[in-house]
């Protein structure tokens, strides 16, 4: 039988006994914050059941934060980039409603693809790692790759013999976030085994590129007319696509800058 346990505990004691459970049950939030919360508890006069729900709630919140940085770690993204950053009056082109809807996720929850297309310097990249960074932090699997990486990837699969085990890997998360694709024209070869990704993943989960080119303009990364369609049906049927437009705000932030020095460095010459 279990020994009866002594109720008239030390503050101290107590503070140690709760130390040492924390360690046991792995709540580490709960051992860093119960000082604090105690303390805060005893100030607010709240009950034991409401103290006890404080303790588990910050331990679940923590732990929910954890799995998203590690979720949004996994994924790949090459920089941090969220909605919130995002300069919508610099490109007026782009919808922040339709950006903002997007960014709850049902697209993802469906398994429906995203196109972001236009010119360079236009948000495309941003908006891709933002939305992905946003799919992480739902609780979704999220992958990001350049599309030149992922071809050479898959073509040296398949020479290694290994290419069912990467198609299984891209196949298996929630989001594929594929960028800069149709920056450069793809051997047959490799567009085949691009291809192969997509169906593997077709109606099941989703995908979302970047692209400079509009689909008309993609013949010239995928060459075969037949598989050109193809990819393009996989990554347009049920999905969404967004426009960036062709004005890079990026140059004309850059332009802007420079004016401004120009002006601050004639200002004291002057002066």
């Amino acid at each position: 039988m279990t020994a009866k346990r002594n109720r008239g505990l030390t503050e101290q004691a107590a503070d140690t006994a709760v130390d040492q459970a924390c360690r046991m049950l792995r709540l580490p939030t709960i051992r860093s914050q119960y000082p604090e919360l105690a303390e805060a508890a005893g100030r607010d006069q709240m009950t034991y059941r409401g103290f006890l729900a404080e303790l588990l709630l910050s331990e679940c919140d923590d732990r929910a934060r954890r799995r998203s940085e590690r979720r949004i770690k996994a994924a790949g993204f090459p920089r941090e980039k969220s909605i919130r950053q995002f300069n919508f009056d610099a490109n007026p082109v782009i919808d922040p409603a339709t950006i903002h809807t997007l960014a709850k996720c049902d697209w993802v929850k469906n398994g429906l693809p995203l196109c972001l297309i236009g010119d360079s310097g236009t948000g495309k990249s941003h908006l891709l790692i933002a939305l992905g960074t946003e799919a992480a932090m739902h609780e979704y699997r999220v992958k990001y790759v350049l599309a030149t990486k992922l071809v050479n990837e898959l073509v040296d699969a398949a020479d290694e013999n290994l290419l069912a085990k990467t198609i299984a890997r891209y196949g298996r998360v929630n989001l594929l976030c594929i960028d800069e694709l149709s920056y450069m024209e793809l051997h047959r070869r490799g567009a085949e085994l691009l291809f192969q990704v997509l169906t593997e993943r077709e109606e099941k989960y989703s995908v979302a590129i970047a692209s400079n080119e509009f689909f008309g303009g993609w013949t010239k990364t995928f060459t075969d007319p037949r598989l050109c369609a193809a990819i393009v049906d996989r990554l347009t049927f049920g999905g969404n696509i967004t426009e960036t437009g062709t004005d890079s705000y990026r140059l004309a932030a850059t332009r802007a800058r420079a004016r401004a020095e120009q002006k601050a460095a004639a200002a004291v010459a002057v002066g």
